[in-house]
């Protein structure tokens, strides 16, 4: 009998973006709810006896005297962009199957290139996943290069190109990671970092590397690529090669190319988006993650690696 997924509608559309969060004032107002749920708390003392100073849209703790606004210590403090324009940011980003570029945003937004990239980017920083949650089951595991073509050389030629690992649970989450090499010790690495002790299989292609992961609780099953072995009953790995692919597409189509330094962050929005393609609150969830953020300072993002 075929599984039936779950159908949903999201709760923000952007029509709806534009009616509840068309100026700044709705957009304070929802960044307050989103950070003190329970009603507004001092940051440096945590009290919660609080004055509005409503002229200059800010409180001042009646306890230590701190004056503070929704946006004080979070990525939105300080910004000379508007916070409408950051939400229709937010939106785009998380509704965007391939992501969007920079130069789009631009062009969307109105804003210069520099404010556009720094934008994505602190939004990509904020998407990071704290995965808590191991994944379980059957698990299905596949590394992939990403990097350009170098004339003069072969299509094996991979001295230019980043490696990416990524792990799906079937029907469930994923993790994607960059990794500095593809040896034994880091793939293991990777499986026993993500998948719970008691995961009933892994799934990987016929490579030496992965040989050997299986337990007293989790097989280990592969298909060999090399003769054209794709799918074997239930063993295969299309689930995560689907992801690389939408990477890939992504690259092409949206990004055009991503710099080595930066595809981690770019991992991070792909995984994010991925793991909450059924989640009709995504846009609410990767607000509240921005609210409670760490800065992200311009001079980290282009440092040398």
């Amino acid at each position: 009998m075929k599984k039936t997924t779950k159908s949903f509608k999201a709760e923000m559309n952007l029509p709806k973006l534009i009616e509840q969060f068309g100026d700044d004032e709705k957009c304070r107002a929802r960044l307050t709810e989103l950070r003190w749920p329970k009603g507004v708390t001092c940051p440096r003392c945590q009290s919660r006896t609080i004055s509005r100073v409503i002229d200059r849209d800010q409180y001042d703790c009646n306890k230590c005297r701190y004056q503070f606004s929704a946006t004080s210590g979070t990525i939105f403090h300080h910004t000379h962009l508007p916070l409408s324009k950051w939400f229709l940011a937010i939106y785009l980003m998380t509704e965007s199957k391939k992501g969007m570029s920079a130069l789009q945003m631009k062009r969307t937004l109105c804003v210069a290139y520099e404010t556009a990239w720094y934008l994505c980017h602190r939004i990509r920083a904020a998407m990071r996943e704290i995965n808590s949650a191991l994944l379980r089951e059957v698990v299905e595991v596949d590394e992939t290069y990403v990097g350009g073509k170098v004339r003069g050389m072969g299509r094996g030629y991979k001295g230019n190109k980043a490696i990416a690992i990524g792990a799906v649970q079937r029907e469930g989450k994923i993790r994607l990671q960059v990794i500095p090499n593809a040896t034994k010790t880091v793939l293991h690495k990777f499986i026993h970092d993500n998948t719970a002790p008691d995961t009933e299989a892994i799934y990987t292609d016929e490579m030496p590397a992965y040989w050997g992961i299986e337990d007293a609780d989790t097989q280990h099953k592969w298909v060999n690529h090399s003769q054209e072995e794709w799918v074997v009953g239930d063993v295969h790995t299309n689930g995560i090669e689907s992801v690389w692919s939408l990477l890939k597409r992504s690259i092409i189509g949206s990004y055009h190319k991503v710099s080595i330094k930066h595809l981690d962050a770019y991992l991070d929005e792909l995984e994010h988006r991925f793991n909450n393609r059924r989640n009709e609150y995504i846009f609410r969830d990767t607000l509240t993650k921005l609210v409670n953020a760490a800065k992200l300072p311009y001079s980290e993002l282009i440092k040398a690696a």
